[in-house]
C-alpha cells in the first residue's frame, strides 16, 4: 500500500472513531435524544457540504433525471429509517453492543440473497453469519445494561440496513448512480422527511426545554457530528477507488475496534466475562466475513454480498450520525 493510501486509510479510521464517539457523547452524555432534529441537522450539514464541494469542483456528482431520482426514492426512505433507528439505539446502548448488533445486517443481506436469488452461501460466510447470530443473540442474556427499547431500535436499524444494501446493489444494475449520488439524494430526502416531522413527533417542543441548548458543548458536538460525517463520506469514497473491498473492510474493522476500546474508557460501560466472549465472537465473525470477501473478490453474486462490507462502512456511521459513504446518527 502506498503511503498516500495508508494516510487516507488512517484518516478514515480516525474519522470513524471520532464520528461514533461524538454522536455517543451528544446522545448519551448530553442526552439530546431528538433524532428528527439531530439527524435532520447532520444530513442538512452533509448535504450542504457535498453540494458546495460539487459546485467548487472538488467532488463529482451526476446530473440526475427525474426517473433516476424516483427509482432511488425507496432506498432514500430506507436510509432515513436506518439513521433514525440507529440514533435511537445508540442513545440507549453501549458502543460495543451497538456495533456488534450492527453486524447482523449482514445476516439480513444474505437472507435476501438466498431468498431472491436462491444463491448458495459459501462455507466461510455461512460460518461468520452463524457467529454473528450467536454473538448478537448472546447479548440478550448477558448484557447487564440491557435496555429493551435499545434492542428493539437496533433490530429495526440492522434490518433496514440489510434491506438497504440489497436494494442499493439491485438498483445499481439498472441505474448508474455513484455512491456520492446516492448519498446526496439520501441527504435531501432525510432533511425533507425528518425536520418537518420534529413538531408532530414532539421533538421540537422537547428540544426547546433541553438543558444544554445554549451550551457550547452542545453546539460544538452537533457541528462536529455533521462535519465528521461529511468527511467520512468523502474519505471513504476516495479510499475505495484506491484499495480492494476486503482491505477497505479491514481498515473499517480496525476503526471499529478502536472505537469500542475508547468508548469503554470515555463512557459508562459495564462488561462481564460473557459479554466479552460475545464481543470476541463478533470480532472473529467480522474477520471471517472480510477474509471470505477477499478470497471471493472478482466473483459475482446476486446481491453483491462480496462487496457488502463497503456499504456497511457507509451505514456504520450513517446509522450513528456520520452519514457514511453509502450512520453514523
Amino acid at each position: 500500500m502506498q503511503w498516500r493510501h495508508l494516510a487516507t486509510a488512517l484518516l478514515l479510521c480516525s474519522l470513524y472513531v471520532a464520528s461514533i464517539l461524538t454522536n455517543k457523547y451528544v446522545l448519551s452524555v448530553l442526552k439530546f435524544t431528538y433524532p428528527t432534529l439531530f439527524q435532520g441537522w447532520q444530513t442538512l450539514i452533509g448535504g450542504l457540504l457535498l453540494h458546495a464541494g460539487w459546485r467548487l469542483g472538488y467532488l463529482e456528482l451526476s446530473t440526475l433525471s427525474g426517473t433516476v431520482v424516483v427509482s432511488w426514492f425507496p432506498g432514500a426512505l430506507l436510509y432515513v429509517a436506518v439513521i433514525y433507528a440507529g440514533s435511537r439505539a445508540l442513545s440507549l446502548l453501549p458502543v460495543p453492543t451497538f456495533l456488534l448488533l450492527q453486524n447482523a445486517s449482514e445476516v439480513v443481506l444474505c437472507l435476501c440473497s438466498a431468498v431472491l436469488c436462491r444463491e448458495k452461501i459459501p462455507l466461510v460466510r455461512l460460518t461468520s453469519l452463524l457467529l454473528i447470530t450467536l454473538s448478537s443473540g448472546g447479548l440478550l442474556f448477558c448484557d447487564v445494561q440491557f435496555d429493551p427499547g435499545g434492542y428493539v431500535w437496533a433490530l429495526l436499524h440492522f434490518v433496514c440496513a440489510g434491506i438497504y444494501k440489497a436494494f442499493s446493489y439491485e438498483h445499481s444494475k439498472s441505474q448508474s448512480l455513484s455512491e456520492l449520488d446516492q448519498q446526496y439524494l439520501n441527504y435531501i430526502v432525510s432533511v425533507v422527511a425528518l425536520l418537518p416531522s420534529s413538531h408532530p413527533l414532539g421533538d421540537l417542543l422537547g428540544a426547546a426545554e433541553f438543558p444544554f441548548l445554549y451550551f457550547y458543548r452542545f453546539h460544538t458536538g452537533c457541528l462536529a457530528s455533521g462535519i465528521l460525517g461529511f468527511l467520512f463520506v468523502v474519505t471513504g469514497d476516495r479510499l475505495k477507488a484506491c484499495i480492494s473491498s476486503a482491505d477497505f473492510s479491514m481498515w473499517l474493522l480496525a476503526g471499529k475496534m478502536y472505537a469500542c476500546a475508547l468508548s469503554t474508557v470515555l463512557f459508562e460501560t459495564t462488561l462481564t466475562t460473557w459479554m466479552g466472549i460475545c464481543l470476541l465472537l463478533g470480532l472473529v465473525s467480522e474477520v471471517l466475513l472480510t477474509l471470505g470477501d477477499k478470497w471471493q473478490e472478482g466473483g459475482s453474486d446476486c446481491l453483491g454480498v462480496s462487496s457488502s462490507l463497503q456499504q456497511k462502512a457507509s451505514l456504520a456511521t450513517s446509522g450513528i450520525g456520520s452519514q457514511g459513504t453509502s450512520k453514523v446518527v
